[in-house]
């Protein structure tokens, strides 16, 4: 089982986005422990502003990436 996964937002809107963040969140493997999250950033801030303001009760604390296009989410084990 992995303990790391990745989803890459690129090319959807700020509420598509939300939507299959929250879908993923949602069927996301208990042993994951963290999800990068690909945002990107030179075509707009948008993704990024969702991404990094994102709330979710599964989530512990974000990390923000030395690459600015992505977010490291590390997640609780037990919700």
């Amino acid at each position: 089982m992995s303990y790391f996964s990745e989803i890459d937002l690129h090319g959807y809107t700020a509420a598509q986005a939300k939507a299959v963040l929250d879908s993923t969140m949602k069927t996301l493997s208990k042993d994951v422990r963290e999800l990068t999250v690909i945002h990107g950033y030179h075509g707009g801030t948008a993704l990024m502003n969702m991404v990094r303001n994102y709330k979710h009760p599964r989530l512990e604390r974000k990390i923000l990436g030395m690459n600015q296009g992505s977010t490291i989410f590390i997640l609780k084990n037990k919700v």
